[in-house]
């Protein structure tokens, strides 16, 4: 008996990366991509057509959340069976992917979630690795997610994880609002080493310590609203 392939869909939310999601694209070359502009105000739009599959475009701002949640929704419906969420900066590691498909691939969990505190990290500044250590001790008091990292955008889910997770928090309380809903939906899950690369022009984008008490706002609302 002959078994189908996967299809694996890997989604990139961009918002001004024209300088680096061409090399970001090329090196996922091997898989269907589909990269969400948002709205951004350079050549994003133009560099990711040249090297995705499929490119979609928020005409304003939205946030990574909504963008994600666009790329997640279109690759389900082109009847993606695994979808990876990368980030278009540069930071993950395309060699990292066999290893987060594996146990999403082979029905040991609904959910991968990548751990640079379990593989490696380069050039981390030290404000960031305090960043998120709270941010693990803030997930293990609000949903019982025993995690090491907890805001990696590099994810695996499964059509029943991505048909189930809905992202409504817009901008980067996301990352925190995925794992509730992993909690709450009772999905298995699993961390998987990875390697995360911090550049200048990167962390120079990043979230500072103010926008981290800021995320925890909207989480926090968001729950309320719920």
């Amino acid at each position: 008996m002959t078994h189908t392939a996967p299809k694996v869909w890997v989604v990139l939310a961009a918002y001004n990366e024209s300088t680096r999601i061409s090399q970001t694209l090329q090196s996922l070359a091997d898989y269907s991509t589909v990269v969400v502009d948002d709205g951004s105000s350079d050549d994003t739009f133009a560099a990711a057509r040249r090297h995705a599959t499929w490119v979609l475009q928020h005409p304003l701002n939205c946030g990574q959340g909504a963008a994600l949640q666009t790329g997640i929704d279109f690759a389900l419906s082109q009847g993606a069976d695994v979808i990876i969420t990368f980030d278009a900066d540069g930071q993950h590691d395309p060699a990292d992917l066999a290893r987060m498909l594996q146990p999403v691939v082979g029905g040991q969990a609904d959910v991968a979630l990548g751990s640079r505190f379990l593989g490696s990290t380069q050039n981390m500044p030290w404000s960031r690795r305090i960043l998120l250590k709270l941010a693990i001790l803030f997930t293990r008091l609000t949903n019982g997610l025993t995690l090491t990292d907890t805001h990696n955008g590099f994810r695996a889910l499964s059509r029943k994880a991505a048909q189930q997770i809905r992202i409504r928090q817009p901008r980067m309380a996301h990352a925190s609002e995925i794992l509730d809903q992993i909690a709450r939906h009772e999905l298995q899950y699993v961390e998987v080493p990875v390697t995360i690369r911090y550049h200048a022009e990167t962390l120079a984008k990043g979230q500072s310590s103010w926008d981290a008490f800021r995320i925890t706002g909207h989480l926090l609302a968001g729950r309320l609203w719920q």
